[in-house]
């Protein structure tokens, strides 16, 4: 747990507790009447409260809508899987506001519903809500289908054999086994919806605020250190609570679990029901994420005089403005670069973590293992701002540091990572590694040949994890980021900003782009983990 501790101390609490201290001590005297001040405000009330129920409402309609694909991509075998896996990860890697805008083109004014049968969403809750799903659809369907996937099917059939009925074998059997991890994914999509800033800032308008755009505005816009260090507070203290109740109920529901490879359980949907719920699937893959997608495709070929490729050709001249000290195309190699390191660091920390928290040992290990998640739940302006505050003197003056960038990065990347791989690891029998013990085997040796195995398959989802939210993140990154090396969230995000057509085309074509990045090297990491896990179990 050392270097896990040492490197959140360093780089989230020192940080977040400067941003703190800035805005509640005046001339060495902590106003914490500011708190009573601050949080009877109206408006801030108004804000705590939708913060708080459309994670809920999110959170749920992301499960009810991708447990199914998390289901069909852990038992179905067709053709075109792994492309289709890619495809459905690639809103996750994008940045947030890039979200915003495509469906902004979709259902707001002059988009595609609009043109087609006159129907606007845009400045509505609901757009808000799709767009949180399209967005955390991966997380669920990586997280729960990764253990999916390696369930040993037989325990449901031999239920089934005893009598239980298709519903209640898969309630009593596969679902706590699943628990854990649904339990993992749905705490994920709420810290990551609860904490939404570009969504909800340009489809909410004026009309919705969370708890993110309202710490953006305090800090960016009026510049009052004191309101933004309250709520980031409110948001610490409630994303803390959240996290201690489910480490409390998860380890309730753990057990050790039998597994297979999972080429053992995947075959192709057989019955009418079975290739009704697969149809279901991809439809609603096509609707909700396909659609948005090439929406964003089709805009960045589309100029004036006509579709061509003068967006993507504007790309690799400098910027006549002087704002980008690169040529935009160069904000490629710099988010891989970036993404690259930030993944080795993700897994190098989260790897440590999830290995500490396996051992059970004790309270403190069960409370790091609900401050790991703090990162997702916590404002990532917050963080980006303590970055520029906090790191500029020896011995870690980073501000000047390409590496500044990937730390921040990795900060979001870690809890991925830990709860990816931690559902496996505490599912592994510890009966496994004791008879090799008995059997001679160093703890080294132990963890090589009966751990890893059993868990490398979840590395790499955990890689593919760090490695997208990594190429995708914005909040920290933009206050961060060096003017000639940005990277293409940043540069996406200050093209939008500025008027124009050449602008806003450059934008889409440059997130075209990042998708095409995107689904590539998940299409990749695919290849290698079915190459690599094969015949291992």
């Amino acid at each position: 747990m050392v270097v896990p501790v040492a490197f959140f101390a360093l780089f989230f609490a020192w940080p977040v507790v400067s941003i703190v201290e800035r805005g509640l001590r005046v001339d060495g005297v902590w106003q914490f009447g500011r708190f009573g001040e601050t949080l009877s405000r109206p408006e801030i009330l108004d804000v705590l409260w939708f913060t708080l129920w459309q994670a809920l409402a999110s959170t749920g309609l992301t499960l009810l809508i991708a447990l199914p694909g998390a289901y069909v991509f852990a038992r179905f075998d067709f053709r075109g899987k792994g492309l289709l896996r890619a495809v459905v990860t690639v809103p996750f890697v994008m940045p947030t506001v890039m979200v915003g805008t495509a469906f902004l083109a979709l259902v707001g004014r002059g988009g595609l519903l609009d043109e087609l049968w006159g129907v606007r969403l845009d400045t509505t809750v609901w757009a808000i809500l799709i767009a949180h799903v399209f967005f955390n659809y991966a997380v669920v369907v990586r997280t729960v289908g990764g253990l999916w996937a390696q369930l040993d099917p037989r325990q449901e059939e031999a239920a089934r054999v005893l009598g239980a009925s298709r519903w209640k074998a898969w309630r009593t059997v596969t679902l706590p086994a699943l628990a854990p991890s649904v339990a993992a994914a749905a705490l994920m999509v709420f810290l990551f919806t609860a904490s939404s800033f570009a969504v909800v800032q340009i489809l909410g308008g004026s009309t919705y605020s969370t708890l993110e755009t309202e710490i953006y505005r305090q800090t960016v816009v009026r510049f009052d250190l004191t309101t933004a260090a309250v709520l980031t507070m409110v948001q610490f203290v409630a994303v803390g609570v959240v996290l201690a109740v489910h480490a409390r109920t998860v380890r309730r529901r753990e057990t050790a679990l039998r597994m297979v490879a999972p080429e053992e359980t995947a075959r192709r949907p057989r019955g009418i029901g079975q290739w009704a719920l697969f149809a279901a699937v991809l439809l609603s893959v096509a609707l909700l994420i396909v659609l948005p997608l090439g929406v964003l495709v089709e805009r960045s070929f589309a100029t004036s005089h006509g579709y061509g490729l003068d967006y993507y050709r504007a790309l690799q001249t400098p910027d006549p403005s002087g704002t980008f000290l690169v040529p935009l195309l160069d904000t490629i190699g710099n988010s891989l670069r970036y993404a690259v390191v930030a993944t080795l660091i993700a897994l190098v920390i989260g790897g440590l973590a999830a290995a500490a928290l396996t051992r059970r040992a004790g309270r403190l290990v069960r409370g790091f293992d609900a401050l790991l998640m703090l990162p997702l739940g916590v404002s990532a302006v917050t963080v980006g701002f303590g970055f520029l505050i906090t790191l500029d003197e020896p011995p870690f003056d980073l501000r000047a540091s390409w590496i500044l960038v990937p730390l921040a990065q990795a900060l979001v990347g870690v809890p991925f990572v830990v709860r990816t791989m931690l559902p496996v690891l505490r599912a592994v029998d510890e009966r496994l590694r004791e008879a090799a013990a008995v059997l001679g085997a160093s703890p080294w040796r132990a963890w090589r040949e009966v751990d890893l195995p059993l868990v490398r398959r979840a590395l790499l989802i955990a890689a593919g994890f760090a490695f997208a939210v990594s190429l995708g993140e914005f909040g920290a990154t933009v206050f961060i980021a060096r003017p000639d090396s940005p990277t293409l969230p940043v540069a996406v995000a200050r093209l939008l900003g500025r008027p124009g057509e050449l602008n806003y085309g450059q934008a889409m074509a440059l997130s075209t782009i990042l998708m095409v990045v995107c689904a590539v090297s998940l299409l990749l990491l695919e290849r290698l983990r079915t190459e690599r896990t094969s015949g291992e179990f």
